[in-house]
């Protein structure tokens, strides 16, 4: 870790400790994760370290492959080609584009394809992510000749038509930790021992905030999880601002049944960092990626109060297998030729391992109004989205 890494945690470190000391010795973790993540010019997303890839923190399947964009296209492309049918502008809006790899893989596909997208827009908190992503599909765009606008927003539009996309950005919204003690729920904070931040037990936390499974559950003394009314709100803004179409996200995380195992007793919260996962969420404030898994349950009652026609679960391999990945690998490589096709499919593996990321991470999906565009729809009519793998 350099001098200049050193003196950036540290400093983030003291204001935490600053606020915690102003705040009667006591934060509540989802503050603690809102400033290490967001804190301006010194969060880890606000400030300029360089975060994915094989330099940074962590891998996406964006930045592992194009063959992820692609696949993902198959999906797509039915709702655009409803859209421009009926007249209306067919457009994409990306939240957390990382370095706009997953844009630039969407935008290769439909150019190759001939469809002529005219709008992919990005919501990102990170400058220096927006820096590269504005980069990279300008350059993109002088290579392909593309007229698609591309324009940063710093907010969803009301009554949005078209498609929302949000890759792992779910795991990275705050979110609670709470502790089963004399069998009781407690709020799981943050506090200061001897200049050092530490967990701190609150209040018990109110009943109404708790979801059913964890009011009715057996758990053992001193369980730990998270509680995700952020997330939970967040999901319910995109449903609501969604006019018509499709929103379709990845992230790791589980169902409730799982996300509240009896041997999930620590909670699922960590941080990464060069490329190790750590469980400690104090490490290096500022420097690390602090995340947790996404309870996808919650997240589609969440999506279902907003009114969405349908909601749809599955894990990401089987998702991108009935997508069709496995046929465009072969269409962009030759099997016969090693040196150009073992790059293919070292990524596949990746992508459809139960061992890597096939079985963790999840592909949830809701559609609103779509039955305006695709005669009697259903989320199974779209590529990839299947009955089978409804929730």
């Amino acid at each position: 870790m350099t001098s200049l890494e050193t003196a950036h945690t540290e400093l983030l470190s003291q204001k935490i400790i600053a606020e915690i000391a102003s705040q009667s010795g006591w934060m509540p973790f989802s503050r603690y994760m809102e400033m290490v993540l967001y804190e301006p010019g010194m969060g880890y997303y606000s400030a300029g370290a360089h975060k994915l890839g094989a330099g940074g923190d962590f891998t996406t399947a964006p930045e592992l492959s194009p063959l992820f964009g692609a696949a993902i296209v198959e999906t797509l492309l039915p709702v655009l080609e409803s859209l421009k049918a009926q007249g209306l502008p067919t457009q994409i809006l990306e939240f957390g584009a990382g370095t706009g790899k997953l844009a630039e893989s969407i935008l290769t596909r439909l150019n190759n394809l001939g469809f002529e997208l005219d709008r992919y827009d990005m919501i990102e908190i990170s400058p220096d992510l927006a820096q590269r992503q504005e980069e990279r599909i300008q350059q993109l765009s002088k290579e392909l000749n593309l007229s698609t606008q591309c324009h940063w927003l710093s907010s969803l539009p009301n009554n949005f038509k078209g498609i929302i996309l949000a890759n792992e950005v779910i795991d990275a919204i705050p979110c609670d930790a709470i502790i089963y003690q004399n069998d009781f729920w407690y709020w799981q904070g943050v506090t200061v021992v001897d200049n050092k931040l530490t967990w701190s037990v609150g209040k018990p936390v109110e009943q109404s905030l708790l979801p059913e499974a964890l009011r009715n559950g057996n758990f053992s003394e001193g369980y730990v999880t998270e509680l995700h009314t952020p997330a939970n709100a967040w999901i319910r803004e995109v449903a609501n601002h969604l006019d018509t179409g499709l929103f379709l996200t990845f992230d790791y995380g589980f169902p409730e049944s799982e996300y509240y195992h009896p041997q999930r007793a620590q909670g699922t919260i960590m941080v990464h960092h060069r490329h190790h996962a750590i469980q400690d969420p104090f490490h290096l404030p500022g420097l690390c990626d602090l995340t947790t898994h996404v309870d996808w349950s919650q997240i589609a009652r969440s999506a279902l109060v907003e009114q969405v026609d349908d909601v749809y679960l599955s894990n990401q391999a089987s998702y991108l297998l009935d997508a069709g990945i496995g046929d465009i690998a072969l269409e962009i490589g030759d099997p016969s030729n090693p040196v150009t096709f073992l790059p293919i499919s070292n990524a596949l593996q990746k992508l459809l391992s139960e061992a890597e990321m096939g079985e963790l991470f999840k592909v949830f999906a809701f559609s609103k109004n779509l039955n305006n565009l695709l005669p009697d729809h259903t989320l199974e009519d779209l590529p990839g989205l299947r009955a089978r793998n409804r929730l």
